[in-house]
């Protein structure tokens, strides 16, 4: 079943990007106007970061972030077949502050948003970074999705890690020089275990685990974020926030982040993944303080 899924979906990405945009934009108005995908998580998302906001505006958000999700799927797809030289034309960034720090011997790990689009971003990165490049991921539930976007996100030298089996996956490269790539605003698993922040005015849980991991290994910390020139190119703009992390404490490097974050996601609201649950947990006076 794999192949021939495979094989269809190889076939559909020979199509030029041109005419898959064409496919994307019908799958919006499907997803938007008919489906309607998780619209009410992405409205009230949207309301909660952009109170001062008309509705009127939260809506153009959505609609450019539905674009932009949607144009993700169609461009994953096609890089079953489009060439590197191609991606590395389409999507750019500033390289050498990363290949800047090779020469201290230092590893990096790079601290990241869930922003449009990381999957050309990590093709792109194993030919223009001489990082030995990790990256932390969840496995999908489907056998033939997961076999799929595995073949997809290893094709150019990229090591994915389970985040599900993380020690037992890293450990094999933990003695090397890597540039380790982390989504740092993942939903904590247990809230009670998370730093909170307030983020966009509201209490929110971001996991210690990233912070925990770059003091313990000494690695300096780089954050990214993506934007989108125009419609089929990326430029990723890559930031030292700290060199030697051991000089902050865990809740200062996570909270450094924080601000980043809220920060990017105002200058490039729609490049956002608007329709995961952020603020699905409420804090409880157990959980500990609330960063300001």
């Amino acid at each position: 079943m794999y192949y021939v899924v495979y094989g269809f979906l190889w076939l559909l990405s020979l199509l030029p990007l041109g005419i898959l945009y064409v496919l994307s934009d019908c799958f919006y108005g499907l997803a938007f106007y008919v489906l309607k995908y998780r619209r009410d998580v992405v409205m009230n998302n949207l309301l909660i970061a952009f109170p001062e906001k008309t509705e009127k505006e939260r809506i153009n958000i959505a609609k450019k972030f539905y674009h932009n999700l949607i144009d993700m799927f169609i461009e994953t797809l096609k890089m079953l077949s489009v060439s590197d030289k191609t991606l590395e034309k389409r999507f750019t960034a500033n390289w050498e502050l990363l290949n800047d720090l090779y020469p201290t011997g230092k590893s990096i790990q790079l601290h990241v948003g869930h922003n449009f689009n990381w999957e050309w971003g990590n093709m792109v990165m194993t030919k223009n970074t001489v990082f030995k490049l990790l990256a932390v991921y969840m496995p999908f539930t489907s056998k033939i999705t997961e076999r799929l976007f595995y073949k997809l996100r290893t094709r150019n030298g990229a090591i994915f890690l389970r985040a599900t089996h993380m020690k037992e996956d890293f450990l094999p490269h933990s003695n090397t020089q890597y540039l380790l790539g982390l989504v740092a605003d993942q939903n904590p698993g247990h809230p009670a275990s998370a730093w909170w922040f307030n983020f966009f005015g509201r209490p929110t849980p971001f996991l210690k685990g990233p912070a925990r991991a770059a003091i313990a290994n000494k690695t300096a910390v780089v954050f990214a974020f993506v934007h989108k020139p125009r419609r089929g190119y990326y430029e990723a703009n890559f930031s030292l926030a700290v060199e030697d992390p051991g000089s902050l404490t865990e809740q200062e490097l996570t909270h450094k982040f924080v601000i980043y974050l809220e920060a990017v996601i105002k200058q490039y609201p729609d490049m956002w993944l608007w329709s995961h649950r952020r603020w699905k947990y409420d804090w409880k006076p157990e959980y500990g303080e609330i960063i300001l």
